[in-house]
């Protein structure tokens, strides 16, 4: 029995290379071989190689973007924000309504609202946060600890509130952290997001979540509309033009009268403060940072004198060293020098110290 006759080798060709009509020839001849072995005609087996070549693209396509969603889920994903859970603006807005004793705070130079956690978690299992779950079912139900912990991380999944730590204002400097303090409001503090949301009691969490804004829109809408009514004014009936000049007459009137005021009070000290010192204020708490009414109370108060005790304490001690210290170049016994306290009158005497007879820098500068 004969043995199959092998077919044509493969055809080579450099990159960029034309075949030349032999080698189509070849090619075509092996195409005919390879298609009689199979069994199929040659368009059937021009077919059938198309559909492996582009099975194997769909194959190689599939793998790599298997590879390239795995590579995804090794990399940390940023959280991306998107619509809020409707259960975690019903938290929000229970806590909000709640006192958690929070604190102003500067977040990226805007004032922020700042709590602590535990007075979130305790509000949460407070007998009012039950009361508001029968009214609003969207709610989550606290069971246990981990129910409490997964309530509260709503907030921050659905970024209604985030974890926040202070700014150390001498991060990143060369000098050390207790060097040039910086003057700093007392309550105050300048903290930034960090990127581990974590649920402990000690840790502090800022408001983003500014609720339904209703007093701000109304504040808005008040303030357009006064702004209508001024650019309307020639538009307004006489009578009503009538009173607002009245009015604003009345009001530049007060405020001439403040000037005038201020102007005679500060002549009445002027005078009083030579025929019977220390002087008569009219109003003293007018210009103080004080209330409204409380600076039209007292009308009248005399003029409070600064206290010199601790000066007077101070230039005595002085004159006191300043007499032992001649005593001991000269010679001579220090004087006498006499203290007073709350529980009884003392009096310290100085001893008597002997002259040094060495010669000293001193004497030999006077005897020059």
């Amino acid at each position: 029995m004969a043995s199959p006759q092998p077919g044509p080798g493969p055809i080579r060709l450099q990159p960029g290379q034309q075949p030349t009509p032999e080698q189509i020839q070849a090619m075509q001849r092996k195409l005919a071989h390879d298609a009689q072995q199979a069994g199929m005609t040659v368009p059937e087996f021009v077919e059938k190689l198309k559909a492996q070549a582009m099975a194997q693209q769909q194959a190689a396509q599939q793998h790599a973007a298997q590879q390239q969603a795995q590579q995804q889920q090794q990399q940390p994903q940023p959280i991306q924000p998107g619509p809020p859970n409707p259960a975690a603006i019903a938290l929000a807005n229970f806590l909000k309504a709640q006192d958690l004793k929070p604190r102003t705070c500067i977040l990226n130079g805007q004032r922020k609202d700042m709590f602590k956690v535990k007075r979130a978690l305790r509000a949460i299992q407070s007998p009012a946060y039950e009361k508001a779950r029968k009214k609003n079912p969207l709610l989550p139900e606290i069971t246990d600890r981990a129910s409490l912990e997964n309530c509260f991380k709503l907030l921050p999944l659905s970024l209604l509130a985030l974890r926040v730590s202070k700014i150390d204002p001498h991060e990143g400097h060369d000098h050390a952290p207790g060097a040039h303090k910086t003057k700093r409001v007392k309550g105050l503090w300048t903290v930034k997001i960090e990127q581990q949301q974590e649920c402990r009691e000690e840790l502090h969490f800022v408001w983003l979540y500014e609720g339904a804004q209703i007093k701000q829109k109304l504040y808005a809408a008040g303030a357009l509309a006064i702004v209508f009514a001024i650019v309307m004014f020639p538009l307004w009936p006489m009578k009503l033009r009538l009173g607002v000049w009245y009015l604003s007459m009345g009001l530049l009137g007060l405020i001439g009268l403040f000037f005038v005021m201020a102007i005679f009070r500060l002549i009445l000290f002027g005078i009083t403060m030579f025929v019977v010192p220390p002087g008569l204020w009219l109003y003293p708490n007018l210009f103080e940072d004080v209330g409204f009414f409380d600076s039209f109370r007292p009308v009248w108060g005399w003029q409070q004198e600064k206290k010199k005790g601790k000066k007077k304490s101070k230039s005595s001690s002085g004159s006191a060293n300043a007499g032992a210290t001649m005593a001991a170049m000269t010679g001579q016994p220090a004087p006498a020098s006499a203290t007073t306290t709350g529980s009884a009158p003392q009096i310290s005497t100085g001893a008597p110290s002997q002259r040094n007879l060495a010669p000293r820098v001193e004497e030999i500068f006077d005897d020059e």
